[in-house]
This record gives structure tokens, sequence and C-alpha cells, in this order.
């Protein structure tokens, strides 16, 4: 749900949620919010299987990107402090915050000038 409102996943709210509410350190926040994203990831993707072509070649290619990063993020996170990490971390959310900002600018200034999304359009066309 939160994807199809503002445009990006969870876990930009999910890890700050963690670490204020609940009182987690960073790093463990940040590996809970990473699985919490690959289960929600797997249970749409389960949903897609058998209704939509899958490229499976795509997916092999992204699937291995993906790992290499996990086992290099991994790697990393032994030599970074977590309030480097929360330094960093609290960056990126500008930076997001500012891409969504000017992304959707037009839309909000004129509503009704929106550009069409591939959700919208996909809701529009009749089954």
């Amino acid at each position: 749900a939160l994807t199809g409102l503002v445009g990006v996943g969870g876990g930009f709210l999910i890890v700050p949620a963690l670490v204020l509410l609940v009182g987690l350190p960073m790093k463990q926040a940040v590996g809970t919010s990473l699985l919490v994203i690959a289960l929600n990831s797997f249970v749409g993707f389960a949903g897609y299987l058998g209704h939509v072509e899958v490229p499976w070649l795509y997916l092999g290619i992204f699937t291995a990107i993906a790992v290499a990063g996990i086992l290099m993020g991994t790697w990393a996170s032994h030599y970074v402090s977590q309030a480097a990490l929360k330094r960093a971390f609290s960056v990126f959310l500008v930076v997001m915050g500012v891409f969504i900002f000017f992304k959707n600018r037009a839309a909000l200034t004129h509503p009704g000038d929106a550009q069409a999304t591939p959700a919208a359009a996909t809701a529009a066309t009749p089954r």
C-alpha cells in the first residue's frame, strides 16, 4: 500500500520506527526491515506466478546482484559504527524526500495534470 501511495518501498519508514519506537539498534533495525521487505516481496511475487510471464533471465541477474550486495553489505557492516550508519541513513532519507517531492511536484501543484502511471493505466484498463 505504501508503494502505491508515495512511490517508494516501506524500508525508509520501518527502520526509523524500529529504532525510535521499539529501541532496536540501527544495524538490527536495518536487518529486520530487510527481512520484512523480502517476505513482502516474495508474497507479491508468488501472487503473480501463473498470472504474468516472468522474465527468468532478468530475475536471475537481479537476484545474483542482490546476493552480492547482501554479502558486501554484511562484510561492510562489521566496519561501520552505529553512529555512522544513522548519519548515512538520515542523509538517505533527506535525499529520497527531495527526490519524491520533485518527482511528484506536478501532481502537487496541478493535480489534474499529473502524468499517468502504469498503475493508473492498469486500473483503468477493462479486464
